[in-house]
């Protein structure tokens, strides 16, 4: 996939990046490469074009604009912007890029996304280490030459104007990002979304660091195989690369956050640090934590958490299938004994909704009465209704009608505490939804009320803004009332505990549904089993009683 980076460069000497163009580079320590008399070694291949200038005499025209406008004569100031777009390496096997097409691809890029700048397209086709990927070096001076139309990416209107520099931001980026990515699928490239975040977040210097690393561990190892002793480690390793592995192979064991920072801390003596939603870690042998977000995506807190999530759904699975296979093939404990733990498990988690019926009685159908055809297909139904009563009370094990009874009373008082439960969540969420209403309208007129402290005339200023003053001073009482310390709660924290509350509202209904279902099917079985046994529903007798009952008095 193709990859863009950024260098943002303070070196004054334009002839710098001109010779690590054209000459040979050492990768390690990145200083120039000279043969036996001293001179420097072009490059095998490569090409290298100017856009606005001379490739040759790139330093001294970029010097010479400097000059004119009397710009980047300071140490600090942003000489030139350095853009790597490094290819992968089978896109030059799979899908026929060369030197020659990749050097297109980079004149169009840099054409299109630095108008009016003076800069240097360079492509080398050997990569690092010889890899063979094939990258594409773009290097602009930071000061534009020329005037040019406004482009929608343009934030600024002195943009496209000469004698301005180069305005690097975060949303730019994204365009370049989205730029390169458009440019790869067209050509039909391997390509990945650079607008993600990374999984591994691996910067030049941690890669450096680790070759560096390496090379040292490589050269010391010899030096023990050389005694005839087998060196401990064979591979070097960073210590963001320690921070990933142990995170991933904890996270893996892990059920919820608690088991995460125990784990950690036992196998690894990482301690983790939760702030602000931010994961942070310290390694061992460091005094100061790294973030997650430093590491990776998959080493932060939304990614942690949804696995965390996903291994209790395959524990939970997991101890489901073991007691499904124990009611099945335990045939010494009675279905109905509720000594046996198994069937605790098994009566709430093993409801599977079935087809059943209610028995239709015949002296309340009137139709049934008027048509005798009707009233033996009532019959034949109902005997069919009967036997598939008579199978589900077989199959769920109901020896008695005070066991199946038993089952509906715990179902019926799990109903109420789910409800009870989806309730207090609903109660949670309005009280959120409450608080990042009136923080809204703080931040809103929080300018205003400030004006309003400063001025002279307090009177008259609230004579002119009553309005604002009033939300501010509702919000501020209301904030201040629901916060505990007193302070006023921040917007982001508000909104994740309303995305958290969302979701365990949408889990608390789902319970509070399969309970609901329970019940009722239950309800049909007691029905059923009923007018089987030649019985009277005693829940309906109930609520037939108690109409006439209110109607007495």
């Amino acid at each position: 996939m193709a990859i863009l980076k950024h260098i943002a460069s303070k070196n004054a000497d334009y002839g710098e990046a001109q010779r690590y163009l054209i000459f040979e580079y050492d990768e390690y320590t990145n200083k120039p490469i000279l043969d036996e008399n001293g001179e420097l070694i072009p490059r095998k291949k490569y090409f290298l074009d100017g856009i606005n200038c001379d490739p040759f005499t790139f330093d001294m025209e970029c010097r010479e604009l400097n000059a004119q406008y009397n710009k980047n004569e300071s140490y600090d100031e942003i000489k030139s912007h350095h853009y790597i777009i490094s290819f992968d390496p089978k896109d030059s096997v799979e899908n026929g890029l060369t030197g020659e097409k990749a050097q297109q691809l980079g004149l169009e890029y840099a054409h299109k996304n630095f108008p009016g700048h003076q800069a240097l397209v360079c492509t080398h086709m050997d990569g690092h280490n010889e890899s063979g990927n094939i990258h594409v070096h773009i290097v602009i001076n930071s000061l534009r030459k020329y005037d040019v139309e406004q482009q929608d990416f343009m934030e600024r209107s002195c943009d496209s104007r000469a004698g301005y520099k180069h305005h690097v931001s975060k949303n730019y980026i994204n365009h370049l990002k989205q730029s390169l990515m458009d440019l790869c699928h067209r050509e039909h490239l391997h390509q990945v979304d650079l607008l993600a975040p990374a999984e591994k977040k691996i910067t030049d210097r941690e890669y450096h660091a680790k070759r560096r690393g390496q090379k040292k561990l490589d050269k010391l190892n010899k030096e023990i195989l050389s005694d005839d002793l087998t060196p401990n480690k064979t591979e070097f390793q960073t210590q963001k690369e320690f921070l990933r592995s142990a995170i991933e192979n904890v996270a893996a064991l892990s059920y919820s956050q608690e088991d995460f920072q125990k784990i950690l801390v036992e196998k690894y003596n990482i301690k983790l640090k939760i702030s602000r939603g931010r994961f942070s870690y310290l390694h061992p042998e460091r005094n100061k934590y790294m973030t997650g977000r430093m590491l990776g995506a998959y080493y932060e807190e939304e990614h942690l958490l949804k696995l965390f999530e996903e291994n209790a759904k395959k524990k939970e699975n997991k101890k489901q299938t073991i007691i499904e296979k124990k009611c099945n093939t335990d045939s010494k404990f009675s279905t109905n004994d509720k000594s046996n733990p198994a069937v605790k498990e098994c009566l709430p988690i093993l409801f599977i909704k079935s087809n059943l019926r209610l028995v239709t009685n015949l002296q309340d159908c009137v139709k049934a009465q008027q048509n005798a055809t009707y009233a033996n297909k009532v019959k034949l139904s109902n005997l069919k209704e009967m036997a598939r009563t008579v199978a589900y009370v077989q199959e769920h094990g109901y020896d008695t009608r005070e066991s199946l009874e038993e089952s509906f009373s715990e179902i019926k008082k799990k109903v109420s505490s789910s409800r009870k439960n989806l309730k207090s969540m609903e109660n949670k969420l309005q009280t959120i939804n409450e608080q990042i209403h009136y923080t809204g309208q703080y931040l809103a007129n929080k300018a205003v009320y400030q004006q309003f402290c400063k001025a002279k005339d307090k009177e008259k200023f609230r004579q002119e803004h009553s309005t604002e003053i009033a939300l501010y001073e509702a919000a501020r009482k209301f904030l201040k009332e629901q916060s505990e310390d007193g302070k006023l709660p921040s917007m982001k924290l508000l909104k994740a505990e309303k995305e958290k509350l969302l979701y365990q509202k949408k889990e608390a209904k789902k319970v509070y549904h399969y309970y609901q279902d329970y019940q009722k099917e239950l309800n049909m079985v007691c029905s059923n089993v009923d007018k089987i046994l030649g019985k009277s529903n005693i829940k309906q007798i109930q609520k037939q009683k108690q109409p006439s009952e209110n109607r007495e008095l």
